[in-house]
């Protein structure tokens, strides 16, 4: 009895947080603002994964770069891509870069994604032929996401058929254990249908979305008993969603918000950790969720 009740006020917290957050106050301070620009769905896709790709470090470094490559793409970013010209286009992205991603890095990425939408017309197209090809899983459609990015010829832009190191770090893939933070972001913006996400991309549940695994989530989840593994990788990410699946099946993903909003706002951070209103009922969580930790081996490191 004690494990249901445990489980029971974990849930009636977390839902508590969820009701009382504020969507609308977040868009003006996270990347989910940039798709918010459009209303057509093939901008809201492009400028969605673009703004997912580059959103790492600081929200107030990395968001002034997004800014400035879709300001560069004019009033429809599909458009753009779907006409872009190499030589004719690059000129107008001189100069921008980010933390790891030079400036040929970021022309390499609308390089590559302008190849895809001439190709299947959509990034959820092309997504779909793994997903659907296998056991509708997002590990498959993602891995085979990513496979497919990194197979076209970059020669055009490096002049050499290359993977740089600042290319690579737009696209982690599953297959080598990585959480994929921003890609499964990317995806929850795409397929969740809910709050501040669109839901644009048809016949994938929520229940099949993985969290986007970032340090806070991480920690936390440690503290509540949905993980105890130490590495913020694949398998990492999909123990927690798990867990949560305990307290929503159909939509897990909905605690997403509480739990970073909470590390985040440093409502619980490392120095008042097991103080704060969900970790100091910690000591209950882990035994009740046992089963929702027993996980087959999908994330290959």
């Amino acid at each position: 009895m004690q494990k249901s009740i445990a489980v029971y006020e974990l849930k009636e917290i977390l839902e508590r947080f969820y009701r009382e957050y504020d969507f609308k106050g977040r868009l003006s301070h996270d990347p989910i603002k940039f798709p918010h620009q459009y209303k057509n769905h093939s901008d809201i896709e492009v400028s969605g994964f673009i703004a997912s790709c580059l959103a790492y470090g600081k929200v107030t470094l990395f968001m002034p770069v997004v800014d400035k490559i879709l300001s560069a793409m004019g009033k429809s970013p599909y458009d753009f891509l779907s006409d872009f010209n190499i030589k004719k286009h690059r000129k107008i992205f001189a100069g921008i870069k980010y933390r790891f991603n030079d400036n040929d890095d970021i022309i390499c990425l609308l390089y590559v994604l302008s190849i895809v939408l001439k190709r299947f017309k959509s990034i959820e197209a092309l997504f779909k032929l793994r997903y659907s090809d296998t056991a509708k899983n997002i590990e498959s459609g993602l891995t085979g996401l990513i496979d497919a990015l990194l197979n076209i010829d970059t020669s055009p832009v490096y002049n050499e058929n290359i993977r740089t190191r600042g290319f690579l770090q737009f696209f982690p893939s599953p297959i080598k254990g990585s959480a994929c933070k921003r890609m499964n972001l990317f995806l929850r913006w795409m397929i969740r249908d809910k709050d501040i996400d669109f839901g644009i991309w048809k016949g994938i549940p929520k229940d099949k979305l993985i969290i986007p695994l970032d340090t806070h989530i991480a920690r936390i989840s440690r503290c509540l008993g949905f993980t105890e593994r130490s590495s913020g990788d694949w398998k990492t990410a999909v123990q927690i969603t798990e867990a949560l699946k305990k307290l929503d099946p159909l939509d897990p993903l909905k605690y997403d918000f509480a739990l970073c909003h909470h590390g985040i706002s440093k409502v619980c951070s490392k120095a008042n950790c097991g103080n704060c209103e969900l970790c100091e009922r910690a000591p209950s969580f882990p035994q009740s969720f046992e089963p929702a930790l027993e996980v087959s081996n999908r994330g290959r490191e």
